[in-house]
């Protein structure tokens, strides 16, 4: 429960609480003074007090215990029920040794209380009406209600701490397990392939022929492939020691993509604000599918992205010049679909289509709201 809020049962049990110490009271007899009145206030504030007693027990302990030393100094003879409560709260939140003293600092001014009210008492019988008023055996109990209470909410916490470390354990041991299997399965493969292709464009170019297209192709692909097969391992291996990419490496993509011949250009406008995590690695996401689809696919020779920092949301959107029509259908790939999936998670929106002047378009829409 958020400080400075009560919860409606508090307040029940508070009322419930102010209720009883009302109804002793109005039946016991007391003497009759000027003061009576303020004798029911003193019994209705130790009660209601108590609705406060998660967020603050350390000032509802002393409430009820100056309550019960003013009615009782005024002559009424009613147990310190409030105060008793509010032990067990104290006990409960961990405060054991200012309850105590508390608790002790009571118990020896009560007694004068009941000394100095109207009532016709002896030494003796005021020590006798305090003890009637606040038994040891009531705090006790209290205490130890509260500081049973409070061990088992710790060890119910322990124990979903425990849990937790645990799954985490068992996610990082399965994703090394991964990454072990992805190396293990693909790195040599895709090594052979874009080295037989390096080979290949080499040995053309040596004896003066044309490069196929087809061979370029399979060249870039290679690299391609492994540098995604490297960040995915990195990714996997990750412990959270290494940042993960996000706009700040966005540069270095558009860089990338340049020196495969593409002319990109990249566009930042907005002034930016702090982006959730989860966002920033999401537009990097897109700017670099959509970059390594303008390689595979677009035959594309120039390319435009552009991010804009608004208020409520990032937009990013990549432009290119291929060989897209307005009347052609995108496949669905693999990347496309990957992109959608990362977008819709985040609340967003993503659309990815041919343009009307040739070329295709990805836009996406990124809320920022820090709040979500």
């Amino acid at each position: 429960m958020s400080r400075g809020r009560i919860a409606v049962s508090d307040w029940a049990i508070a009322a419930g609480v102010a209720a009883v110490l009302l109804v002793v009271g109005l039946s016991e007899q007391h003497p009759a003074t000027s003061f009576g009145p303020l004798g029911y206030v003193l019994l209705i504030a130790g009660g209601l007090a108590l609705a406060a007693r998660r967020w603050a027990p350390i000032t509802v302990l002393t409430v009820t215990a100056l309550c019960a030393l003013g009615y009782q100094a005024l002559g009424f003879d009613v147990p310190a029920a409030a105060y008793v409560v509010a032990v067990y709260a104290t006990f409960r939140t961990g405060h054991r040794v200012v309850t105590v003293a508390g608790s002790l600092i009571l118990v020896a001014t009560l007694p004068f209380a009941v000394l100095v009210s109207p009532r016709d008492l002896s030494l003796g019988e005021a020590f006798t009406h305090a003890r009637g008023a606040l038994e040891a055996a009531w705090l006790i109990a209290a205490g130890a209600a509260g500081e049973a209470l409070r061990q088992a909410e710790r060890r119910a916490d322990e124990a979903e701490r425990t849990r937790e470390e645990t799954a985490r354990r068992r996610a990082n041991e399965e994703r090394l397990h991964i990454a072990r299997e992805l190396h293990d399965s693909l790195t040599h493969q895709i090594s052979v392939i874009k080295v037989q292709a390096e080979v290949a464009v080499h040995l053309a170019h040596k004896r003066g022929e044309q490069v196929p297209e087809s061979l370029l192709a399979i060249r870039e692909a290679g690299r391609e492939a492994a540098r995604e097969l490297r960040a995915t391992l990195e990714a996997l291996r990750d412990d959270d020691k290494t940042p993960p990419r996000g706009l700040d490496h966005v540069p270095d993509l558009v860089q990338r993509a340049r020196t495969t011949g593409l002319d990109a250009k990249l566009t930042i406008e907005g002034d930016r604000n702090d982006v959730p995590a989860a966002v920033d690695r999401t537009a990097y996401r897109i700017v670099q599918e959509s970059l390594t689809n303008i390689a595979r696919h677009a035959r594309a020779a120039t390319a435009s992205i552009r991010i804009d920092h608004r208020p409520d949301a990032l937009v990013i959107r990549v432009d290119d010049d291929g060989k897209a029509t307005p009347d052609s259908v995108p496949e669905p790939g693999v990347g496309l679909l990957g992109m959608r999936e990362r977008v819709t998670a985040l609340g967003g929106r993503l659309r990815a289509e041919p343009r009307s002047e040739g070329g295709f378009t990805v836009q996406a829409e990124l809320p920022v709201d820090q709040t979500s």
